[in-house]
């Protein structure tokens, strides 16, 4: 249920945007990720499922690796671990004060639980991101489609909301 309704909220987001950065922008004050001279080095947090922090690393304009590490102290302790490789979309959605891209990757999650056997899975990232223009931030939302692999063979979703401070 929870996935679901995680999903209906990224499409609902995605959508009401998409409608909202349709306004024509003078072709001068548009920004590229050619002309956004962006940081390489992001490191913030995360909430959703998992919550914790995130870093990423840019390899280069349309390429970059992030990753998270998260833990849960009710119930059974978990500690959470993730790393991706993501694809930009730089120029999709133009707006005139900040880049918008949009992001895919694949990676993979490893989850040690206390109580229970430890699940290892790949993960599916699909995301926004919205850089400030006048500022080093970067706050993003993605959902990620998990397939287990172990201890059982099984699908599971991922979601969260963050924000990184690149430097």
């Amino acid at each position: 249920m929870q996935a679901k309704l995680t999903m209906i909220f990224f499409l609902i987001f995605l959508a009401t945007n998409a409608y909202a950065f349709e306004t024509d922008v003078p072709e001068e004050k548009t920004y590229t990720m050619q002309s956004f001279a962006r940081k390489k080095f992001g490191l913030g947090v995360v909430v959703g499922d998992p919550t914790g922090i995130t870093g990423k690393y840019m390899l280069d304009n349309k390429s970059g690796i992030a990753a998270t590490i998260a833990w849960e102290t009710s119930g059974d302790s978990e500690f959470y671990i993730s790393s991706d490789y993501l694809f930009h979309f730089n120029d999709l959605i133009k707006i005139p004060d900040g880049v918008v891209p949009l992001y895919f990757g694949g990676g993979l999650r490893y989850i040690d639980r206390e109580n229970r056997d430890n699940k290892f899975g790949i993960r599916i990232p699909v995301g926004i991101e919205y850089l400030f223009w006048n500022y080093s931030l970067g706050a993003f939302a993605e959902i990620v489609p998990v397939l287990d692999l172990a201890p059982d063979t099984e699908f599971d979703a991922e979601f969260g909301v963050g924000i990184r401070f690149f430097f």
